[in-house]
């Protein structure tokens, strides 16, 4: 139990981090880079690790895990479940933005019904 301590308080860190990231509002050119940024590291890290699997299996030991292929599931839950909060959040804003365009739309454009007298 406790030689997992590490990788426990590694991926509950993760996602707490990953968490806070995503609930914070705006999409600013910096936050876009960083995305970016962390895209590319995944993408060498997962060259990294089919090129040197040993490499990845040390690593999975030395933080708690017994193989490098759970290290490697742990890290894409990570992944997906930061995706999936970054697409709930991006839903969000368009739903927000397509509920101000119907009203402003509704406003410029009035339908009135017509009287039957």
């Amino acid at each position: 139990m406790f030689d997992q301590i590490i990788i426990k308080v590694l991926l509950i860190g993760a996602f707490v981090i990953f968490g806070l990231i995503l609930l914070r509002p705006g999409g600013s050119a910096r936050t876009q880079a960083i995305r970016t940024i962390t895209l590319l590291l995944l993408l060498a890290g997962g060259v990294y690790a089919v090129l040197f699997p040993g490499v990845i299996d040390d690593l999975a030991h030395t933080v708690g895990v017994g193989r490098g292929t759970d290290l490697l599931l742990y890290a894409f839950l990570i992944v997906f479940v930061a995706n999936a909060l970054s697409t709930v959040r991006k839903r969000r804003a368009q739903d927000a933005q397509i509920t101000q365009l119907a009203r402003q739309i509704a406003v410029r454009n009035p339908e009135y019904p017509e009287k039957n007298d």
